[in-house]
This record gives structure tokens, C-alpha cells and sequence, in this order.
């Protein structure tokens, strides 16, 4: 086999110990997500709230 072949071949049937992936990145990212939530649910639930109940009321 060729040189490329064989690192080719290491690198994917032995993976490598120094991964660790990247938790922080993820966490950083779920916790921006909750916040950007919370936030649009506290500037604009009451009008959510008035357009769900409009809309059921008028499908009634």
C-alpha cells in the first residue's frame, strides 16, 4: 500500500486520545440558545399570548 493509504487508514480505524471535542463551545452555545428564549419570551409573550387567543377564539 501506499504511504497516503496507510496514514489514511491509521487515522480512521485508531482514533487519536488528544480529541476531547469541544464541550465548552456547546455549552456556550445551549446557554446563548435559553437566553435568546427567555429573552423573546419576556418582549413579546403578552402579544403571543393576545394572537393565540384571537385565533382560537375565532376558530370557535
Amino acid at each position: 500500500m501506499s504511504s497516503l493509504t496507510l496514514r489514511l487508514r491509521s487515522r480512521l480505524l485508531e482514533p487519536s486520545h488528544d480529541e476531547r471535542g469541544d464541550v465548552p463551545g456547546w455549552v456556550m452555545i445551549t446557554v446563548m440558545s435559553a437566553g435568546l428564549v427567555a429573552v423573546l419570551t419576556a418582549v413579546a409573550g403578552p402579544e403571543l399570548t393576545a394572537m393565540l387567543r384571537d385565533a382560537l377564539s375565532s376558530v370557535r
